[in-house]
Order: C-alpha cells, then structure tokens, then sequence
C-alpha cells in the first residue's frame, strides 16, 4: 500500500525523508513535476526507480540536492561555469550534466560517467532533502515516456503501489521539467530546454550548443516522451473540431462543443506551460485522441514546444 504524506505536516516530511534515507521510493513535489526519489547512492534503491517506471536502464537520472556544498561529492570537476550558474540558477529549474565522482553508482548515471544535478526551488523538496541528509535521485514519477505529474493525484494514477510513498504538495508551480544543460565539453550544450531560458543562460555565460545530441546523458532526449496513451495531434489554431479532446490558448476555460472537449490554457508560455501535463491527464481519462493548437514559434516557447513535439511523436 502507497503511504500518503502530507507536504505542509512536519511530522509527514520527516517520515518520507526516513523512508528516503533507507532505500524506500518517494515521490514528492518539485517546482517543475513530481519526481520519484531514491537514494542516489544506493544502487539497489535506484533499481527499484526503473522497475516502477519500466525505464532503460541506460538513461540516467537526475540528483536532488538541498545545498551547494552537496554537489563536490557527486562531481570530479566543479568549472567556474558551473558556479556561475549555480549563483544564477540554483535553486531552479536548470540541472547541470558533469564528470561524476567514483561514489556515485552506475544505476544511477545509466553507465555513463557523467552525472546530472540540480537543486530544486520548492519548500517541501528542499526539507525533504535536507532531512534525509542524502542525494535523491529522482526522475520524473510517471512511467516511462508518459505525461509527467503536476499532482499527487497524477503519480497515483500512473504508478499506483509501485511507490512506497508520495509526499501531496499541491499542483507543481512550473509544470514542465527542468532545462538540462551539459558542461561536458568545451562549449556547454543545450539537451533539454525547460523552465530556465537559453537567453536566461546566455546571459549569464554567453552563447551555448543548442544541436542535438546522439548520446542519451540526461531525461527527455527520446523521441517520443511526455505522450498520454492518446493519439496526440498538433493541428491549426483555426482548424475545425474533431471528436477527442483538444487544446488551445486564450483566457484559461473549460467547455464542450459538440463532441469536442476543449481545454484553453494562458496564452503566456508560462501559463501554459505550468497547465499543459494537467491538461493532457485530464483528456487522457476521456478520449483517444487529443489535438493541440500550435503555439507560437518563438524562443520563449522552445520548452512548450519539444513537450509537444515528443507527446505527438511516432508510436511504436
């Protein structure tokens, strides 16, 4: 049975960080999504994260930490890049990709010798993690490629008995993951836009790689991911309905016209973006197929748009 927590009861906080600290599965609410959290040290832990997900074990996952001074054992070099992103970002929604130290095991890194960490900018995650007093390795509490949760509700829904635990913080304020960003090479490299800008980075350390990468070194780099079991379709703003589900943006609503279920988020990327996966659970409950009204093609919906792109991406 999943253990339900109270996020704003001290007594409940102190309990999932016990159960975090001695090798239990934990979901709890970030700014971005709700993540699934093990210690990352401990390798059988981080097992148990892909068995509830069904992930490849090839994909690595991404380290919470509460503090900076967290980071030095997880990493063998800290670039004065990356404390200047630190400085700018932490906590936020950016997770940094870096040579990982010998201590961090391969279940936790996919195998690779990079790792990715990040600091979280949510009161209930931070207390979390600091009175567990261990990284947490934590992706995304949903099973793999399927729509991420912004909810307690959405984690139960999708992973159910799986998780030992789930820590109810209310609705996540972000709504989308994190930007990714790879300090690996010579010029840092863009792999997963998210809720920190390329123009909020480039202002802080000039221009970056935004090319694709072949290799897999953080979470979302797969075709097809954040896609409910319905048939996504990105379709014209002005295009007629269809039977399904769809949404489209303006002043935020929720109406049926016909046979069509229709969901209108902000017309701000960040409006948006914090109610597209809540949007996206909603229809799935109802309908097999769901089309999207495309947003505008323009920087400050780069994150919105590789959700979209991925959740309408081709099925197996």
């Amino acid at each position: 049975m999943t253990l339900l927590f109270r996020g704003d009861d001290a007594a409940d906080r102190a309990a999932a960080a016990d159960l975090l600290r001695t090798g239990h599965l934990v979901a709890f609410p970030t700014e971005t999504v709700y993540g699934l959290g093990a210690n990352a040290f401990d390798s059988e832990a981080v097992r148990r994260i892909f068995a509830a997900k069904r992930r490849p074990a090839n994909h690595p996952l991404i380290v919470h930490i509460a503090a900076l001074e967290q980071v030095l054992p997880l990493v063998s070099v800290w670039p004065e890049i990356a404390q200047r992103l630190a400085d700018a970002f932490w906590p936020g929604p950016l997770t940094l990709v870096l040579p990982r130290s010998a201590r961090v095991p391969d279940a936790t890194t996919g195998g690779i010798d990079s790792v990715a960490v990040r600091i979280p900018n949510h009161p209930i995650a931070l207390e979390l993690l600091r009175l567990a007093a261990v990284p947490v390795a934590a992706p995304s509490a949903n099973p793999h490629t399927r729509v991420s949760p912004t909810t307690a509700k959405h984690v139960l829904d999708g992973l159910g008995d799986r998780v030992d635990a789930v820590v109810d913080g209310g609705p996540c304020a972000v709504g989308i993951e994190s930007t990714v960003l790879s300090l690996l090479g010579s010029t840092p490299h863009l792999l997963r836009p998210g809720g920190i800008s390329r123009s909020q980075i480039e202002a802080v350390i000039g221009p970056i790689d935004v090319a694709p990468s072949e290799a897999i070194l953080s979470p979302g780099q797969a075709p097809l991911h954040y896609s409910p079991t319905a048939k996504v379709q990105l379709v014209d703003p002005l295009a007629p309905n269809r039977p399904g589900g769809r949404i489209t943006f303006g002043n935020t609503s929720s109406r049926t016209e016909g046979s069509t279920r229709i969901l209108t988020l902000p017309v701000d990327p960040e409006g948006y973006a914090a109610g597209l996966y809540a949007a996206l659970h909603t229809l799935d409950r109802e309908f097999a197929e769901i089309a999207i009204d495309t947003p505008p093609e323009t920087p400050p919906w780069d994150a919105v748009w590789d959700r979209l792109r991925r959740a309408a991406g081709p099925r197996k």
